[in-house]
């Protein structure tokens, strides 16, 4: 049985946002406003079946999706691309590879503890944020 994701998380660390969001040439406005947000992760997990949910007093976002099957994601209020997206297991980690204008472009997930790490990566960037649980499903 894969690692279940469901629950709130809080963001609690993040390292390299800046790199990230200018990789995804995301304008200097939104950039600041962005570093300053503390965003909390609702994950509804069913199976291989999920829906993240990225909350934050700025913007939200949200995104369904279930293993293995390629989506086209429009990634509106973030950096307003669209692409194509597949994310996999790999052992108990999900990895998101999404093809557009941007090259080497995803992030993978993965659990440790009560801490939720993400990985995002854009070209040569990589920003790693860490949530906290603060609730379970």
């Amino acid at each position: 049985m894969p690692v279940d994701f469901s629950g709130t998380w809080e963001l609690h660390s993040a390292v390299n946002l800046e790199g990230y969001m200018v990789a995804l040439g995301i304008d200097f406005a939104t950039r600041k406003i962005a570093s300053l947000l503390k965003p909390q992760k609702v994950i509804k997990q069913d199976g291989d079946s999920f829906t993240i949910r990225t909350l934050s007093t700025f913007r939200n976002y949200e995104v369904s999706f279930k293993i293995g099957e390629e989506f086209t994601e429009e990634t509106k209020g973030l950096d307003n691309r669209s692409c194509q997206t597949v994310v996999t297991w790999e052992n108990d980690k999900l990895v998101c590879v999404q093809k557009g204008e941007k090259k080497n472009r995803g992030w993978t997930h993965w659990i440790e503890g009560d801490e939720l790490h993400l990985e995002l990566t854009c070209e040569g960037e990589v920003c790693k944020q860490i949530y906290k649980r603060s609730q379970r499903s």
